[in-house]
């Protein structure tokens, strides 16, 4: 299946609320730190490993750029914000979508290994015991999964499509949501490729089924693939 010309729902934002979304990306940096230095000088030991200041301060960088993208779609347009960005889980083949997660991340593992990929872990490096392991597993099968959705998939995509055309808006939301992982994968070229890869992946089953929780649930199972092949690597290493 390719994407065809059938007609879609154009959205109602533009690209003046991207500028703003974007123009927010700062302060919410910004805001994030100053509420993890706050937490840090109150009760010092509440973040006291890596894992949990690391995801601490991505998990509120997240929310407090959902609460931007709240404001510029529902708030400003007074119109309903989950269903304005097509996360309904009333669409055909969820049990695709859920099996498609587990088989993207077995063929990307077997191209990463064709292209050589230098092994680039982000989980081993926040994983120090069981407490951190639950909040990673939390954030990277869960939060992190439905925040990018909700932003490449919910809201950049149909913008793109909108003007370019279904696969120009697949292809042209993928890249900045690889880039998002070039750091912690210390932008291995040839991990950025395969994120972007998974992220084309995502962006066609949003189309296709036109919901952005079936592109999440992809999402959702193809992390959790690579959780669980982290979690036999470390109990057998």
């Amino acid at each position: 299946m390719t994407p065809g010309a059938e007609t879609r729902k154009e959205p109602f934002w533009g690209y003046e609320e991207l500028a703003l979304f974007i123009g927010a990306v700062l302060p919410c940096l910004a805001a994030a730190e100053l509420l993890i230095r706050a937490v840090r000088a109150v009760a010092p030991g509440a973040l006291s490993s890596d894992a949990a200041k690391t995801l601490a301060f991505q998990s509120l960088f997240y929310a407090l750029l959902l609460g931007s993208l709240y404001w510029l779609i529902s708030a400003r347009y007074r119109l309903p914000f989950w269903r304005s960005l097509r996360w309904t889980f009333r669409y055909r083949g969820a049990w695709l979508c859920f099996a498609a997660g587990p088989a993207l991340a077995f063929a990307l593992s077997v191209l990463g290994v064709a292209l050589r990929t230098p092994p680039a872990s982000p989980i081993q490096d926040l994983v120090t015991d069981r407490r951190s392991l639950l909040i990673v597993m939390l954030f990277v099968t869960l939060l992190g999964p439905a925040f990018e959705e909700l932003v490449f998939r919910g809201f950049l995509f149909p913008l793109l499509a909108r003007s370019l055309g279904p696969w120009p808006g697949i292809l042209l939301s993928a890249i900045p949501f690889a880039l998002l992982h070039g750091p912690q994968d210390h932008w291995v070229w040839q991990q950025v490729v395969l994120v972007a890869m998974a992220g084309t992946v995502f962006g066609f089953v949003r189309y296709r089924t036109g919901s952005t929780a079936a592109a999440a649930s992809v999402h959702v199972g193809y992390n959790m693939t690579f959780f669980l092949g982290f979690l036999v690597q470390r109990w057998f290493s």
